[in-house]
């Protein structure tokens, strides 16, 4: 039944207005029985809503039970949680539901009540969405939008050869969606391609905010148990847990390298080898300049690098546009087919 319809045969309830009051997306198919409820009980539309009558509502909609989500297939399992590909009942939409396993004796693990605490807060075209959040006696279930790939199923499927436009379209992506997250204090601190999804559209969000904090102080004391190996900064490999931004900036300047070489820049299996082979590139640091020598190194890696030139080609727009807005909206901002990509069904319009 279309909403234009459902206004008809609800006068005192029009979809639109509940959608509004409620916070809901625009696709949401609001059950028959709710609105014939509410048209019974001729709600007060002007009057500010409770947060209970707030979640009393979305409940009887069906937000927050397992049966209004289907599963579809398994995309992933890790020590905590097992990820489904999924399909909502209220909007027809593909979404991903990370299943948590709950112990009786720890419940919740932190990682999940983290993740959950800071996504509800973070709203941006470049971080994945959480639509839902499902709890139950055995689980918590997260339910996201659903991306099709991350950043290196990405990758594997152009053969590591990835155009340089779509390199740079990528990283003002990660660094607008990390943009964001600093200006709210929140570091990421896991960023690695497999944590940055992609959908058909090439448009990228940053996901896994299970190791995120939020930090009160720009340096301020944290396990240095963080980031993947391949993308953790000297200092945080060294013991340091005083750290801010820059972290999540070192794993920001891995990846590009990463997109652009077709292959990872520092790959060590401990360590020790990781130190190795940073300190073979960028020099061996001394106690006298270690300080001066970390400055350089995230030099250019600031606020300010989304304004840096080599971003000029996408136009001055992308530094304009609303947070809630993909940089697809401009025409300017154009995937092209990436040289080695091997996927049939990859879209057409961003070829030149």
């Amino acid at each position: 039944m279309s909403k234009s319809v459902l206004c008809c045969f609800y006068p005192f309830v029009c979809v639109q207005d509940l959608n509004k009051r409620l916070s809901l997306p625009a696709d949401i198919r609001i059950p028959d029985s709710y609105l014939e409820k509410l048209q019974l009980s001729s709600p007060s539309f002007d009057q500010p809503l409770s947060r209970r009558s707030r979640r009393a509502s979305l409940s009887e909609i069906g937000f927050g039970k397992l049966e209004t989500y289907v599963k579809l297939d398994k995309l992933g399992e890790g020590t905590y949680a097992t990820v489904f590909k999924g399909r909502s009942k209220l909007t027809d939409n593909l979404v991903a539901l990370k299943e948590i396993r709950l112990e009786h004796e720890e419940g919740a693990p932190c990682t999940a009540i983290r993740e959950v605490s800071l996504l509800k807060d973070l709203k941006h075209a470049n971080i994945v969405t959480l639509h839902d959040i499902i709890h139950t006696e055995k689980s918590l279930t997260l339910v996201f939008e659903y991306l099709d790939k991350d950043l290196k199923q990405y990758m594997d499927d152009c053969g590591n050869i990835l155009s340089m436009q779509n390199v740079k379209i990528f990283l003002f992506q990660i660094l607008r969606g990390l943009a964001y997250c600093h200006k709210r204090k929140v570091l990421h601190r896991d960023l690695k391609p497999q944590n940055l999804l992609i959908n058909d559209r090439g448009e990228l969000k940053l996901a896994d905010f299970g190791l995120a904090r939020a930090k009160s102080v720009p340096t301020k004391t944290y396990s240095n148990e963080v980031v993947t190996l391949w993308y953790r900064p000297p200092d945080v490999l060294l013991g340091s847990s005083e750290y801010s931004t820059q972290i999540d900036m070192w794993g920001v300047g891995c990846i590009f390298y990463e997109m652009a070489a077709g292959r990872p820049l520092f790959p060590g299996s401990t360590v020790e080898d990781e130190l190795h082979l940073i300190f073979r590139l960028l020099g061996t640091p001394t106690e006298d300049n270690w300080e001066t020598y970390i400055l350089n190194i995230f030099l250019l890696l600031n606020k300010d690098s989304m304004r840096q030139p080599y971003f000029r080609s996408l136009g001055p727009r992308v530094h304009t546009l609303p947070e809630s807005i993909s940089i697809f909206t401009l025409k300017e901002v154009q995937l092209q087919r990436d040289p080695g990509y091997r996927n049939s069904s990859y879209p057409e319009s961003g070829e030149e």
